[in-house]
């Protein structure tokens, strides 16, 4: 038998006889909903299996203390049955990255770019180009306004997209990156490889280790880095840096998507002014005296 109990779940961990492939097969199906929403959203195929893990565990949700548990399904295993099954016959799944990714045209001779020409007062850039995509999918970038990039590319940053984030004027580059040693350390490269442009701030907007922990988001592990060549930011707590110090990890993709739609556009975008009625139009326009009846 490939099943064996979970905390709260069923774990997945070797190859499948038939009835271990209908469950599975039925947590995809669950799953895909789940992460598409009411929205309908669009969702990579890692998000996707983190979300299959929720499924088979639902428990681990709501473990207290806040923890990072191990997922229950081994990534191996869903690959194989979603090879299976066919990418093409779960709704909202993307289709793989292409090999080559896309980047911004060589600006032409004579010609002003819109980049030129105007503006950029925020950028978000994500460790994970995958998750960069999905986010553009999804129109995250239209809704805050925010052009989105992979970190590959903000790395050797293109000289337009620098000139007009200095043009602005107090612009901000968000960093999305993942609960990492790598991850955390990614907005001090960013911030070096912009370099010191007048008025540009670089944010980071998580994951941090505490984010992954209270999201008890599923965390693997991998070989310990090395303590002296780890970057450690200020705000990092010394059991956060404990814990990457120990190996351990937890992706951005493992945020349930419609979560991470939704943190991206409030911290993107800022604080939204108050929402107005038409009745409170109105009364400031009676007010300076547009629907004020004359006297007489």
């Amino acid at each position: 038998m490939n099943t064996r109990p979970g905390r709260g779940g069923v774990a997945l961990t070797g190859p499948l006889g038939r009835p271990g492939a209908r469950l599975l097969d039925a947590a995809v199906t669950r799953a895909a909903a789940r992460a598409a929403g009411p929205g309908g959203l669009r969702f990579t195929e890692r998000q996707l299996y983190y979300e299959t893990c929720r499924v088979l565990s639902p428990a681990t949700r709501l473990t207290r203390p806040a923890r990072t548990p191990a997922p229950g399904l081994r990534l191996p295993v869903f690959t194989r049955a979603l090879d299976a099954r066919g990418r093409e016959s779960v709704p909202g799944l993307l289709p793989p990255p292409p090999d080559v990714p896309p980047r911004l045209p060589a600006a032409r001779e004579g010609a002003e770019s819109d980049l030129h020409a105007y503006g950029l007062p925020r950028l978000l850039v994500c460790q994970d180009r995958s998750i960069a995509r999905m986010l553009l999918s999804n129109h995250v970038h239209v809704e805050a306004a925010c052009p989105v990039i992979a970190a590959d590319d903000a790395l050797s940053p293109d000289p337009r997209v620098v000139a007009a984030l200095e043009r602005a004027g107090g612009a901000t580059v968000h960093v999305l990156h993942d609960a990492s040693p790598e991850g955390v350390g990614l907005p001090a490269r960013v911030r070096a490889a912009f370099g010191p442009v007048p008025g540009v701030r670089v944010a980071s907007i998580g994951l941090a280790p505490r984010h992954a922990a209270a999201l008890r988001l599923p965390s693997g592990r991998g070989p310990a880095p090395d303590p002296g060549r780890t970057v450690r930011p200020p705000a990092l707590r010394p059991q956060e840096a404990a814990w990457l110090l120990r190996g351990r990890f937890a992706e951005a993709a493992a945020v349930p998507p419609q979560r991470l739609v939704r943190t991206v556009l409030r911290l993107t975008r800022g604080p939204r002014p108050p929402r107005t009625s038409v009745w409170t139009d109105l009364r400031g326009l009676r007010e300076a005296g547009f629907l004020s009846w004359p006297a007489s």
